[in-house]
This record gives C-alpha cells, sequence and structure tokens, in this order.
C-alpha cells in the first residue's frame, strides 16, 4: 500500500501547506499552554469569570491541535511536536514566570489569538495557490473561533 496521499495536490503544494500549518499548530499549541498556565494561576476578583472563561479556550484549543497535526499528516508531511520545534516555529510569547496580573493575562491572550489568526490568514494564499480548498476553509474557521475569543479578552477590560 502506498503512503502518498493522492489527494490532487502535488508534493510540493502539500510539503509548502504543511510547513505552514506547522506554524498554525505551533501557534496554536503554545497558546494553548499559556491559556492552561493562566487559568492554573489566575487571581482576584476577576477570577471565576476568567478562570472558566481560560478553560473554554483552552478546551477549544486542544481540539484545534489535533485537527490541526491530522490535516498535516492528510497532506502527508510529518507534524511538529516537540516544544523544541514549537519555540522555533511560534510566534506566542511565552507566559512569565510570575503571573501577571488577572486583566494583563487576558490581554495578552487576547494578543495571541490574534497572532494565531494572523498566521492562519498567512497560510491561506499559499493554500489557495495549490488549491487546498480544505486547508483554507479550516484557516477561515480558525480565524473565526481566534477573532471572537480575542474580541471576548478585550472586553473584559472595556
Amino acid at each position: 500500500m502506498s503512503t502518498t496521499p493522492h489527494i490532487g495536490i502535488n508534493k510540493a503544494g502539500r510539503a509548502k501547506v504543511g510547513k505552514e500549518l506547522g506554524k498554525v499548530l505551533a501557534d496554536s499549541y503554545s497558546l494553548y499552554l499559556k491559556t492552561h498556565n493562566y487559568h492554573w494561576n489566575v487571581k482576584g476578583p476577576h477570577f471565576h469569570s476568567l478562570h472558566t472563561l481560560f478553560e473554554e479556550q483552552y478546551t477549544e484549543l486542544a481540539t484545534a491541535v489535533d485537527d490541526l497535526a491530522e490535516r498535516i499528516r492528510a497532506l502527508g508531511e510529518m507534524a511538529p511536536g516537540s516544544y523544541r520545534q514549537f519555540s522555533k516555529l511560534t510566534k506566542i510569547e511565552e507566559a512569565p514566570d510570575t503571573p501577571p496580573e488577572a486583566l494583563e493575562m487576558a490581554e495578552q491572550l487576547a494578543q495571541g489569538h490574534e497572532a494565531v489568526a494572523g498566521t492562519c490568514r498567512e497560510l491561506i494564499p499559499i493554500a489557495e495557490e495549490v488549491e487546498d480548498e480544505v486547508t483554507v476553509d479550516m484557516m477561515i474557521g480558525r480565524m473565526t473561533v481566534h477573532d471572537k475569543a480575542a474580541w471576548m479578552l478585550r472586553s473584559l477590560a472595556a
């Protein structure tokens, strides 16, 4: 049995999209980790609402990273999966060793969601170029989730 995907996208196109999807995966996983960290460490008058919101967001991200990695594999590429690989690929800054105040956590996570949405947006023309409509659709869905998450987080400071 052949392990080469025959999905209508040539090898070079699959490799190019897979590489860029690896960046979205790294950003998403890094944001997942930061969100989970802040869920554990949030405190203050906004504790309950942020603890709950952060849990909703990291749960959604956990599903997303699996979907992203599986898309990379469906393209016939290897998904990055180590902290070392993610740290080389991500735009997301790590959480500081001393957690910030609750509303600063929300601000940092809003910036993280906007960064992931930006990485998704950068991938769309690459996927369109090789006629990978599945990845284009996936990136539009991810941008929708990240734009909404950033809005919700930013609304806390209003």
